[in-house]
């Protein structure tokens, strides 16, 4: 690419953290105007936003438990749908977001959200629509995959080393912002409901404001005239032929084979997701309650990221103790949050909850104070676990060609697990089962991790963890 607009020098190679690991390297400064648009973190703010307007409002859609609906069960098919073909599509959306670019991929992974919504439209005014939901569901796993993966490769590609985490916070927090408004737009319309299911009203403003984040992407900047905050380029995106980029991923998983012991941790990682939204929020609260559940959830995934981010790039300890660190309060968070849910699962099943004088939770009950407090941690563990799985992921590469095949395994992993645990919870298995699996799995994708943590993780990044040799 030309250097043309920009301000060059040359870094001495001294210092901390990258700088130990390669030779000295030109500086380069966009002036004027350019210096702000092409600056990390407005793209990450601009990266945020588009999963703020589409994932995040899909995110406070699905924390109402079954999409905002009386009955879970088209929820929950249509959620099996979208993360199987999640699962399938991420696995090769990096080699497809290597080949189309970042913004391309971005742009075409935002369009399914609001079509998912509409759906939900669509089902409240026909009954008989469930068909529907569960093929817009279908979609839109192809387009999550194509979006999450050019999402991960930008966001980690971006900062130097030593930034990786407050970067991975930041995009967090502005996404989860779009759970927040949308919990905040649900609870405000359904104050007065204390029925089951949400109104036609939401479903719409949702869908308005995901049809404006799916064009975003084409405002952002173009990812090879990016300038990191030291000064160094951002390794320019490849552009080779599907078939070196398939052959690719054997190249990635050969070099790195470190990635597959993060593989049950990536399992995890939306597993709890249906024991949290459906089988205790839907399962126990009215639904103007499920809304402030919902709105403190995503509330509480901004403190979680920003305070596991702070802790993974504090200065003053070296890279390898701060994952340690970040293992451990991981650790201390299943067993707390998982600990004090279990006291409450075991007081209800599928039958008592489906009797018809069942009788659901609302937010001046007494009962309500103690159970707001742990879907309160149930936010920040989420937060937490996917903030320290990104960083772990960065702290392996700063390659954006790497780093989009590594989140391809993430969320295809991830959604493989949570298309078999949203299809288990459809056909009705007992509560207390999906919710000691999620226990378990959360604590195997810990211990699985840790090899990997302490062989991998080093202070700096090498020049050869950058580069995947597809020749």
């Amino acid at each position: 690419m030309s250097d043309a607009g920009l301000e060059k020098d040359y870094a001495s190679g001294s210092g901390s953290g990258s700088d130990l690991a390669y030779p000295p390297h030109p500086v380069f400064r966009h002036t004027g105007f350019k210096r702000l648009y092409y600056h990390p973190v407005v793209q990450v703010f601009m990266l945020g936003f588009v999963c703020f307007m589409c994932p995040g409002l899909f995110n406070a859609l699905n924390g109402l438990g079954g999409g905002g609906q009386v009955n879970a069960t088209t929820a929950d098919n249509a959620n099996s749908a979208l993360y199987a073909t999640f699962a399938f599509t991420a696995f090769f959306a990096g080699s497809i977001n290597n080949v189309l670019g970042s913004r391309l991929t971005l742009l075409l992974g935002s369009s399914g959200y609001a079509l998912y919504i509409g759906s939900y439209l669509a089902l409240n005014i026909h009954p008989n629509a469930g068909t529907f939901v569960i093929a817009a569901g279908a979609v839109l796993g192809i387009c999550a995959g194509l979006l999450w993966t050019a999402q991960g490769s930008l966001m980690l590609a971006y900062p130097t080393e030593s930034e990786k985490g407050i970067f991975i916070a930041i995009f967090w927090s502005v996404f989860n912002l779009g759970g927040v408004v949308g919990a905040a737009v649900s609870f405000g319309e359904n104050f007065h409901n204390q029925v089951s299911g949400l109104g036609n009203g939401t479903y719409i403003g949702f869908l308005i404001l995901t049809g404006i984040g799916a064009l975003i992407p084409l405002f952002m900047a173009n990812p090879n005239k990016m300038i990191r905050s030291d000064g160094s380029k951002v390794t320019t995106l490849r552009h080779p032929s599907w078939k070196t980029e398939f052959y690719g991923l054997w190249i990635t998983l050969r070099t790195d084979p470190y990635i597959i012991l993060l593989f049950p941790m990536f399992l995890a990682s939306n597993w709890f997701y249906t024991w949290q939204f459906n089988d205790y929020n839907a399962a126990l609260f009215n639904i103007r309650t499920r809304s402030l559940n919902n709105l403190v959830y995503w509330l509480s995934q901004i403190l979680g990221s920003i305070s596991i981010g702070i802790l993974l790039d504090q200065k003053g300890l070296s890279r390898r103790f701060r994952a340690f660190t970040g293992w451990i309060v991981l650790l201390f968070m299943v067993f707390v949050v998982h600990t004090w849910a279990y006291f409450y699962q075991k007081n209800y099943t599928r039958e008592s909850v489906g009797a018809e004088d069942f009788h659901h939770i609302d937010i001046y009950d007494s009962a309500y104070v103690g159970r707001v407090w742990l879907y309160i941690l149930c936010g920040i563990l989420d937060a937490m676990w996917q903030t320290t799985a990104y960083w772990m992921m960065g702290a392996m590469s700063n390659d954006p060609g790497k780093l989009a095949n590594f989140a391809g395994f993430y969320k295809s992993i991830q959604s493989a697990g949570a298309a078999g645990i949203w299809r288990a919870d459809g056909i009705g298995i007992p509560f207390m089962n999906i919710f000691v699996s999620t226990w378990v799995l959360l604590v195997a994708g810990l211990v699985c991790a840790l090899p990997m943590v302490y062989m991998r993780v080093k202070d700096y990044t090498d020049a050869s963890d950058e580069i995947v040799d597809i020749l």
